[in-house]
């Protein structure tokens, strides 16, 4: 291998407390551990610390395995990025049954193309401007796919997520809201068991909730959180001691009421 095929196939993308890419690491042990579409361990960063956390009981012997491409994506493009990036074609069980695949592309394929073109020509914006731009551009998409993409075609999806996170940017707190909320059903489908990601989504529209007031509601979801982070990020990361924060908070609103 040249040096820089090296790098790249033993790097990990460096996160923060939401799972936003914040920047690249080389972390040389971890990178020892093997592949899997399913995999027992996901990766956690706090800070530039690199934490491995069991998602579910290991047996005696059995492997440690994370993932390198995020599991969203259906079997095709997870095998091609695969054999890109790394140089092999998985064969793990979720790769030979194609499970979910109907699913992450149903709806009508000229539809979820367009989605998918818009999603992937968005950079992170900049200023509340740019923001606007992404908005009106997914309000529009979303109301002209309405009946023909549900939302768990993944490509519906991340323009859901991208939506959400444009009002969060423009503070439309009512809205965002709205986007994440509709997010929640594929969040579960695509990632059950405990997944970071579906723990910091629940989180983030549990936080949403509190600032609508709707206290009983963000009570469900931050609890709904608390279980999955517990295991994925365990009670000592600092965005478990934000969520317990955000939980007392809600439950205090709860008994003025």
């Amino acid at each position: 291998f040249p040096l820089f095929l090296q790098v790249t196939c033993n790097c990990f993308t460096i996160s923060n407390g939401e799972m936003q890419d914040v920047g690249v690491g080389l972390y040389p042990s971890m990178s020892l551990l093997n592949h899997s579409c399913d995999p027992n361990c996901v990766i956690i960063f706090e800070g530039y610390q690199l934490l491995l956390r069991s998602v579910r009981e290991i047996q005696i012997g059995e492997e440690l395995t994370i993932s390198y491409v995020e599991s969203l994506m259906p079997t095709r493009e997870r095998q091609k990025q695969l054999v890109r990036q790394y140089c092999f074609e998985c064969d793990c069980l979720l790769c030979q049954n194609q499970e979910k695949d109907a699913e992450k592309l149903a709806g009508e394929k000229h539809a979820w193309k367009e989605v998918k073109d818009a999603v992937n020509e968005v950079r992170y914006p900049k200023s509340k401007e740019e923001w606007k731009h992404v908005l009106t551009r997914f309000q529009n998409l979303l109301s002209s796919s309405e009946g023909h993409l549900p939302d768990t075609n993944i490509y519906q999806l991340k323009m859901l997520d991208c939506a959400m996170d444009a009002c969060i940017n423009l503070e439309s707190w009512e809205e965002a809201l709205y986007y994440g909320s509709r997010t929640l059903e594929p969040y579960r489908l695509y990632y059950p068991g405990f997944h970071p990601l579906r723990a910091v989504q629940l989180m983030r529209v549990g936080k949403l909730q509190y600032s609508q007031d709707m206290f009983p509601q963000a009570l469900e979801t931050l609890k709904q959180a608390y279980n999955i982070m517990k295991v994925t990020h365990g009670t000592d990361h600092s965005l478990m001691k934000v969520l317990m924060e955000i939980k007392e908070e809600c439950e205090a609103m709860m008994r003025i009421q």
